[in-house]
């Protein structure tokens, strides 16, 4: 009786303590998600080259409302795509540094709750280190310099596979070698090194 007693106080306290670091439930939000995804849709669609006109700025500009208004749109609130959409916007978001930033701050403790992809978070991590002059962690930021992917400028070299592997992404070698084809076509259809990542 009194360890009984004793183990409802503790689930009090713990639940009195505001140390829960679970996000405040959300309800899915279709109509956003929908737009995340539309959003996506165009700009992979400009990168592609099916698209000659490039909105950036513009996707940029809404996804810092949507943060404004909700938050990190995370699983919870747009589902796991949704939720990729919000990423890719932000990854490509280049023309704003300082949203681009704003959005990894953000994206941080969405990954710990488990409403975000880890390596998504690496991605973005990279792209702004490198934006703000830095050197990237993950090594997902390649670039094709002589028909070969190459890293951007990498800190720490010698343990990014251990960094990679805490994400959940593969071997820098390996996602290297998946990018060797893409090098090689690019090489032959345009002068200047195509960025990946």
């Amino acid at each position: 009786m009194i360890r009984a007693a004793l183990l409802v106080l503790l689930l009090l306290a713990a639940a009195c303590s505001g140390d829960d670091a679970s996000p405040p439930h959300r309800e899915r939000n279709e109509e956003l998600r929908a737009e995340l995804l539309a959003m996506m849709e165009q700009d992979q669609a400009e990168r592609s080259g099916q698209s000659a006109e490039w909105n950036d700025q513009e996707r940029t500009d809404r996804l810092a409302e949507i943060v404004d208004e909700h938050g990190w749109p995370g699983s919870d609130l747009v589902g796991t795509d949704g939720a990729t959409a919000a990423w890719v916007i932000a990854q490509h978001s280049d023309l704003d540094t300082e949203f681009q930033q704003r959005a990894l701050e953000l994206m941080r403790p969405a990954v710990e709750a488990g409403l975000a992809d880890p390596g998504d978070l690496a991605y973005l991590e990279d792209r702004v280190a490198l934006n703000t002059g830095g050197e990237q962690l993950y090594g997902t930021q390649i670039a094709c310099v002589a028909d070969v992917p190459e890293p951007a400028p990498l800190a720490d070299p010698e343990t990014v596979d251990e960094r990679r592997a805490e994400a959940g992404l593969e071997p820098l070698a390996d996602y290297l070698a998946t990018l060797e084809e893409a090098c090689a076509i690019d090489a032959t259809a345009s002068p200047s090194p195509t960025p990946f990542g």
